[in-house]
């Protein structure tokens, strides 16, 4: 997928890329350019790693990479927000554990053992995702080295595709136990669109935001979410271990996604459940549902139903999944206390990382000043407000 875009630091970034590579010194037309996008999910939280639906959407906060082709199989690439380097061999991978530079190598490992064909880079990244905020940063960065290992001649390959290659990549290299729904969006995004996944079926489709009515505006607690990584580890377990007690009884059950509202009341009442793992299972449930919901209610203007069902998302996130956290708490009601906010509510893994928010176009201000002035005085942390703009997927820049 090609993209064209609007100049905006990228003439910076081609003479970073010189300073730093003789090879680019000597023939600048041979600079690329690529760009992967954030996200941020719009409705259905933990659904993804239990078969179900979710409504992510990629953002107009990216990361990209200026590069030039290797003349052997040397990745370099350099960080522009810190200064590191990092450099691996496409013919001897190096094991994990090379911190950030990770990501990079166990994306040209997935690369590699899907038998794409790849050539190697020397680049610059860059970045406008906030760090640590949840917007899928690592996905971004997976599908970013992606498409500068595979080149203009990768555009061939299905988005689709890519994502799961990446997806790989995070699982069984960097070592996260992530679903495939940030991946998908970074590859798959649809400026203007949110994404409706079926994490079964693979099937999805772009579902058309209201744009005109309302702004998508990202707030990040500046809580670092110190405890996503292990606790998600045990959310998805503890998932596991409903479908594995629900299962006994109807081996029909093979996720959270085969299981309905009555049957859930009925393992409650002959007590097959831990009330725990009970509760873990309830918001899953009730969190498909949600997302059915929520992609009606949005193609037809129906913004009060959004905001119920974001609402009943957060509360169940924070009640019955347990992976709210005091500040995404307080984003939340700020944010709902705001005339013209009309629907938040966390978003990503939680404990700590981001909301997301509906808001009325001319409310984008008043959000801004109500979290400045009353977020910092309730949690002693600094807040950031981001409006952003639902983009096309990972690709060039031409």
């Amino acid at each position: 997928m090609a993209v064209v875009i609007e100049e905006n630091g990228e003439s910076s970034l081609r003479a970073r890329l010189a300073d730093l590579e003789p090879a680019a010194r000597e023939g600048r037309g041979g600079i690329e350019i690529v760009r992967s996008p954030g996200r941020v999910n719009l409705i259905g939280e933990y659904t993804d790693v239990n078969e179900g639906f979710v409504l992510p959407a990629a953002i107009d906060r990216e990361i990209r990479i200026a590069f030039v082709r290797s003349t052997d199989d040397r990745v370099v690439l350099h960080r522009a927000d810190t200064d590191e380097s990092g450099a691996f061999n496409l013919g001897a991978i190096p094991a994990a554990g090379q911190g950030w530079l990770d990501y990079a190598v166990g994306t040209a490992w997935a690369v590699l053992e899907a038998g794409l064909p790849l050539r190697a880079f020397r680049g610059v990244i860059e970045t406008s995702l906030p760090v640590g905020a949840g917007l899928s940063s690592s996905a971004a960065i997976e599908l970013a080295v992606a498409r500068a290992l595979l080149g203009q001649a990768g555009a061939s390959i299905e988005p689709m595709e890519l994502a799961q290659v990446c997806q790989r990549a995070e699982n069984q290299f960097v070592g996260v136990q992530s679903g495939l729904m940030d991946q998908f969006a970074v590859a798959c995004g649809r400026r203007g669109s949110a994404l409706l996944l079926d994490c079964r079926s693979l099937d999805w489709r772009g579902v058309r935001l209201p744009l005109e009515a309302v702004s998508l505006v990202v707030c990040d607690t500046g809580s670092p979410r110190e405890l996503a990584g292990s606790e998600y580890n045990v959310r998805r377990r503890q998932c596991q271990e409903a479908v594995a007690a629900l299962a006994r009884d109807d081996p029909a059950i093979r996720s959270l996604r085969d299981v309905t509202p009555a049957i859930l009341e009925a393992a409650g009442k002959a007590g097959i459940l831990e009330p725990v793992v009970a509760r873990r299972a309830r918001h899953i449930v009730a969190e498909n549902a949600r997302v059915l919901a929520t992609v009606p209610a949005l193609e037809a203007g129906d913004l009060a139903a959004v905001a119920d069902a974001f609402a009943e998302s957060h509360a169940s996130l924070r009640d019955d999944f347990e992976v709210s956290s005091p500040a995404l708490d307080a984003m939340v009601e700020i944010a709902t206390a705001t005339a013209g906010v009309l629907a938040a509510r966390m978003t990503g893994a939680g404990f700590g990382g981001c909301t997301v928010n509906l808001v009325r176009p001319d409310a984008v201000g008043r959000l801004t000043q109500a979290v400045e002035r009353d977020y910092a005085a309730r949690t002693g942390l600094t807040p950031r407000v981001i409006p952003v703009v639902p983009a096309d997927g990972a690709g060039f820049i031409v």
